[in-house]
C-alpha cells in the first residue's frame, strides 16, 4: 500500500509510525495484557453473565469502565498536547528534515489515531476474555472483512490526502473494529442492567478544561514556535506544563473514583505520601479497609 508514496513520504512515515507506536507499545499495551488476564479470572470465557456470579460481574464492569476512561483521558491528552508540539519535538528529534515538511502534520494525526488504538486495545481485551472459542474464531473470519475494508480505505484516501491518508485508513479500521467489541460489550452487560460504556466517558468539565488547554497551546505554538529562537520555544514549554498541571489538578477533583483504583495499586509507602497531598485518598484507604 505504502507504494503510492514516494520514498520520501515513506521514510517520514516510518520514522512517525515508529515514534508513535512508542506510545501503544509501552503504555497501552502492558495495560491490555495485565487487565486481559484479570477479566479472563474475573468471568468465565463463553458463559452468560446472568449465569456467574453477580458481584464478579459488577466488578468486571466497573473496572472496564474506569479502564476504558484511563486510556481515553491519556489518549485524550496526547492527542490535545501532540497537536501543538508536534513540530517542536520532531524538531528536536531530527531537526530541519523532519519538522518543515508533511512531518507534523503527520504526527498530529497520529496522535489521533492513537484515541483509536486505546480505545480498541481496551473494548477487544474484554471482548477476547469473554468469548467462547467458538466466537473467537468467528470474529478471526470477520477481521478478514474489516482487512478488506482497510485495504480499500487506504487506497482511496492514500491517493486523496497521501500519506495522510494511511493513518486516515487505520483510523478508520481501529473505529469498525471498536464498533464491533462495543456492540458485543453492550450486549453482554444489558441482561444484568450494566453500561460500562456510557459510565467511561471523561466528566464535561474535564472536556472543556481539554478543549481550552488545545486553544491555549494551539495560539502558543502560533505565536511561539518554532523559529523565531529558543527563548519563545521555551516559553511554549512553560505553557504547555501549566496547562498540563492544571488539566491533571481537575482530574485529580473530578474523576476521584478513577483516581482511587490507580492509588489503590500503588505500594503503600507511595499512598501514605500521597495522601498528604490528595486528602481523598485517606477516605478511600478508609472505605476499603471497612471493606
Amino acid at each position: 500500500i505504502l507504494g503510492f508514496l514516494t520514498f520520501a513520504e515513506q521514510g517520514i512515515y516510518d520514522i512517525i509510525n515508529n515514534l508513535g507506536s512508542l506510545v501503544a507499545r509501552f503504555l497501552f499495551l502492558p495495560i491490555e495484557e495485565s487487565f486481559y488476564v484479570f477479566f479472563a479470572h474475573t468471568i468465565i470465557r463463553g458463559q452468560l453473565p446472568l449465569h456467574q456470579n453477580k458481584e464478579l460481574v459488577i466488578l468486571s464492569s466497573r473496572t472496564l469502565s474506569l479502564l476504558l476512561k484511563l486510556v481515553i483521558l491519556i489518549a485524550l491528552i496526547i492527542l490535545v498536547f501532540g497537536y501543538s508540539y508536534s513540530e517542536l519535538a520532531l524538531s528536536i528529534y531530527g531537526g530541519k528534515i523532519l519538522s518543515e515538511g508533511i512531518g507534523p502534520l503527520l504526527l498530529k494525526w497520529y496522535c489521533v489515531y492513537v484515541l483509536f488504538l486505546a480505545v480498541n486495545g481496551i473494548t477487544e481485551c474484554f471482548m477476547f476474555a469473554a468469548m467462547s472459542e467458538i466466537q473467537v474464531n468467528k470474529y478471526s473470519r470477520t477481521m478478514l472483512v474489516f482487512s478488506g475494508i482497510f485495504l480499500c480505505a487506504a487506497v482511496i484516501l492514500i491517493n486523496t490526502f497521501g500519506s495522510i491518508g494511511f493513518i486516515l485508513a487505520n483510523c478508520v479500521n481501529m473505529g469498525i473494529r471498536i464498533f464491533h467489541s462495543c456492540h458485543y460489550i453492550h450486549g453482554y452487560f444489558t441482561p444484568v442492567k450494566l453500561h460500562p460504556l456510557a459510565s467511561s466517558i471523561p466528566s464535561v468539565n474535564i472536556l472543556i478544561v481539554l478543549g481550552a488547554t488545545f486553544i491555549t497551546t494551539a495560539v502558543s505554538e502560533v505565536t511561539l514556535c518554532c523559529n523565531i529562537g529558543s527563548h519563545y520555544q521555551i516559553l511554549h514549554i512553560i505553557i504547555g506544563c501549566g496547562c498540563l498541571l492544571i488539566v491533571g489538578v481537575v482530574i485529580i477533583i473530578t474523576e476521584q473514583q478513577w483516581c482511587g483504583l490507580i492509588i489503590e495499586r500503588l505500594p503503600v509507602k507511595i499512598q501514605n505520601i500521597l495522601s498528604h497531598f490528595i486528602p481523598f485518598t485517606l477516605s478511600l484507604k478508609e472505605h476499603s479497609k471497612t471493606d
